[in-house]
């Protein structure tokens, strides 16, 4: 009963659950704390606060701690809530290497290592990572994360058409003006570079076609590019629309049946009579 009732707390609580609405204000405040730590720090007038901050990284990420083993403690709860029964240990297990889970240890352990050189390069990377603890009180970013997961089937389809002409591109460009500017064009991965700046729409411009095929192929490709962004923005987007019309349908209040209840007979023949 005790483990439960750490669960409940943990998780996203109902304002009226006093501490379980408490530990999310708290653990909010703690990603917010961590971002701002990490933005402010790379300006040089937060020399004078290092120390201040370094406590108030610690402190927070002695939560995050404790946070994170709690949520590998009570797993099973977790997958229980999700329709998965699964052993305790399994549930562990199961927790610890998923993205959820993955995002949680990364947030806080490298900061127990000794900060050498190359560790601590690495911890100011895993910063970033404290971001995404707000996924936990954040249902948009479920309805994003449940559409890309219902309609990944459709992005890697996309994503492979795209890969296929970035491919064809690079090789045809690298053929049409390597003898041009061999500098630029100097292997069909400059090509790739380029092919991927331009059906990206990006266009940084530091690798163009000087030759009049070139140029041709560039502007033909530069309008598949747009199609390409396009069709992985569409999926996305239908898929977004089919979640939110879903969800508004399961919120909304199941219309009355005609029971037997919502009728009235009559006393005489028996005959059903409408209200």
């Amino acid at each position: 009963m005790k483990r439960k009732r750490i669960y409940t707390i943990i998780q996203v609580g109902n304002l009226s659950d006093i501490p379980s609405r408490a530990y999310d204000y708290a653990l909010m405040a703690a990603v917010l704390i961590n971002i701002f730590i990490a933005i402010f720090d790379t300006f040089p007038e937060s020399l004078p606060y290092q120390d201040i901050m370094h406590l108030a990284e610690t402190l927070t990420v002695l939560y995050f701690t404790v946070d994170y083993v709690l949520r590998v403690w009570t797993a099973d709860l977790y997958y229980e809530s999700l329709g998965i029964r699964l052993s305790p240990s399994k549930a562990r297990i199961r927790f610890v290497f998923s993205w959820v889970g993955l995002v949680d240890f990364l947030s806080c352990v490298p900061f127990f290592f000794p900060m050498g050189g190359s560790v601590l390069r690495l911890f100011r990377i895993v910063r970033i990572l404290r971001v995404f603890r707000i996924h936990h009180y954040a249902d948009p970013l479920h309805v994003i994360g449940d559409v890309i997961d219902k309609k990944k089937g459709q992005l890697l389809s996309s994503s492979f058409i795209v890969l296929i002409l970035m491919i064809a591109a690079s090789l045809l460009m690298y053929s049409l003006e390597h003898e041009a500017q061999p500098e630029a064009f100097a292997n069909a991965f400059s090509g790739f570079w380029w092919a991927a700046n331009t059906l990206l729409t990006v266009g940084y411009g530091d690798v163009v076609p000087v030759t009049l095929a070139g140029k041709i192929c560039g502007t033909v490709l530069t309008f598949l590019g747009v199609g390409m962004v396009a069709i992985p923005t569409g999926i996305l987007s239908a898929g977004f629309m089919e979640q939110v019309s879903s969800l508004r349908h399961e919120n909304e209040p199941a219309a009355p049946s005609q029971t037997k209840d919502s009728f009235e007979y009559c006393p005489y023949c028996g005959h059903r009579l409408p209200k």
